[in-house]
């Protein structure tokens, strides 16, 4: 199907690369009859924008042009990878970017770290709120930021969590469709795609999009966060915004949106230490970087369920590598135990 996107800044290095995880497959998936695992580098789409949310950010901006806005309004926790990415992008392209955050589990000196000194490096606005204001009062400081702009004289785009909405899931319809070109040049056609679950717009244009270019491959998000109820409702309502605001026809089948939410552990942003051994032998088997908040947890889970048999049947699996490798560092601590000490001394 032929697919007519809207303006677009280009910000990213596209197409990312598209790499077989030869010793995690042999290793994990091979001998319990499972898929050979493949793995799309949404973490090159460029160097400090790094990701996914880069990819929802070049139409963003482009509808933010459009609309005469010199100024971004955003959200997420105090790592959020959307918001440092925003933060960057908008630099980049002469914005101004105004950060709401959810206030995290900060360093006891104070000192920013990880997404959040990128931040302040990128020159945004930072707003940090207690957990309860934010979750309570998110609209109305949306509102309140962004009348504050129009009285400067500047106007704003407000952007959802993660840019999950009808304008950025036109990220992932892009993304899905370089993908199954990808598959198709390595001479594969994939049945399953993998990908982390935070705000729900990833997978999102990854369903419509395998939907719409027609392709057998099932989507599965792994939640990291909330429940697979939640998701499914997300995912639906996207793609319900994108075909109302663009005049779309097409009709979703929600019985192929597919979520696992057995692997959030603790909760949002907290790992296990299963999670942090994940991440240390994903860097250790393949040369990969994984986070502790997003794909650590997806891989972690999709490695699981391989070996549980869930994807009996699937000879060509994608890890969508949606980035987040910020998010390591304030986590530093919980990767202790994930070498030996003959390599830490």
């Amino acid at each position: 199907m032929k697919i007519q996107y809207p303006a677009r800044e280009r910000l990213a290095n596209l197409p990312t690369p598209l790499q077989p995880l030869d010793k995690i497959s042999e290793r994990f998936s091979l001998p319990h009859g499972g898929p050979k695992i493949w793995i799309k580098r949404d973490d090159l789409t460029e160097s400090a924008m790094s990701g996914n949310k880069l990819r929802k950010l070049e139409f963003i901006i482009a509808e933010a042009r459009a609309r005469g806005c010199n100024t971004l309004i955003t959200c997420g926790g105090e790592q959020s990878n959307h918001c440092r990415a925003t933060a960057l992008a908008a630099a980049k392209v002469g914005l101004k970017a105004h950060l709401i955050l959810r206030q995290g589990r900060s360093d006891a000196a104070g000192v920013p770290d990880g997404n959040l000194l990128v931040d302040y490096l990128a020159g945004a606005e930072v707003s940090i709120y207690p957990l309860r204001e934010y979750l309570d009062s998110l609209p109305q400081l949306f509102e309140h930021w962004s009348a504050y702009y129009e009285q400067q004289g500047d106007r704003a785009l407000c952007i959802p969590t993660g840019g999950s909405d009808g304008l950025g899931i036109w990220g992932y319809l892009l993304g899905t469709e370089e993908l199954l070109a990808d598959c198709k040049a390595a001479g594969f056609a994939p049945d399953s795609v993998v990908c982390a679950s935070g705000s729900g717009g990833t997978q999102a244009g990854l369903t419509l999009g395998c939907q719409l270019f027609e392709s057998g491959a099932e989507v599965t998000g792994y939640a990291v966060c909330d429940d697979a109820e939640y998701f499914v409702n997300k995912v639906a309502a996207d793609v319900q915004d994108w075909a109302d605001r663009y005049r779309q026809s097409f009709t979703l089948d929600e019985n192929r949106i597919h979520v696992i939410d057995d692997y959030i552990g603790p909760g949002y942003a907290i790992a296990t230490e299963e999670i942090y051994q994940t991440i240390a032998l994903a860097a250790q088997l393949e040369g990969i970087l994984l986070d502790p908040v997003y794909t650590g947890k997806a891989f972690h889970g999709m490695l699981q369920d391989i070996q549980r048999g869930h994807y009996a049947g699937c000879q060509n699996l994608v890890f969508m590598h949606t980035g987040g490798q910020f998010g390591i560092f304030p986590q530093r601590s919980g990767f202790q135990k994930s070498w030996s000490p003959a390599q830490s001394g």
